[in-house]
């Protein structure tokens, strides 16, 4: 699925430059810098750029979600929809992200720095929510989680290929 969604946004946003392709797709759900690495890579791009354009895209969404997300969901939880939505989202943040109820905002840059599926600045964002993190100490835990998951990533996949 994951690289569907990766293909299906390079197809449609061909009129772009690559470099801003690579930050749109760093920027996505799901995707995030683990989609947008690669695709630099694939674009023919050296490690810098292709690093440095990934967290750039992967750090846009954080601290409109670190803001939005709590007062959002509050006047979201009105709709049944929601809060089912919500419930399965508690759950299945709860259920990944043990480290950050434990030792929070230091646990958080782990969470955010392993690269693996449900994890990552998104899941993070929505963590640090559910868990009362404050904004400072939220925004720079992400940062840090993104800044050693692009270079994990950035140095995994310049150093197979």
């Amino acid at each position: 699925m994951k690289e569907d969604i990766k293909q299906f946004l390079v197809e449609n946003l061909s009129f772009l430059p690559n470099e801003v392709i690579v930050v749109i797709v760093s920027a996505m759900p799901i995707l995030e810098l683990r989609g947008g690495i690669p695709l630099g890579y694939g674009f023919g791009f050296d490690f810098w750029p292709a690093v440095g354009l990934a967290i750039l895209g992967n750090l846009l969404p954080i601290v409109p979600l670190l803001i939005l997300f709590r007062p959002l969901s509050t006047f979201l939880m009105r709709y049944r929809w929601y809060k089912r939505f919500y419930d399965w989202l508690y759950e299945r943040t709860l259920k990944n992200s043990k480290n950050v109820e434990r030792f929070g905002a230091i646990g958080l840059i782990l969470f955010t720095a392993v690269p693996l599926p449900t994890t990552g600045a998104y899941s993070a964002c929505v963590a640090a929510a559910l868990f009362n993190i404050r904004f400072h100490y939220a925004f720079l835990a992400i940062v840090t989680g993104v800044l050693i998951a692009g270079l994990g990533v950035g140095i995994a996949m310049y150093s197979i290929f």
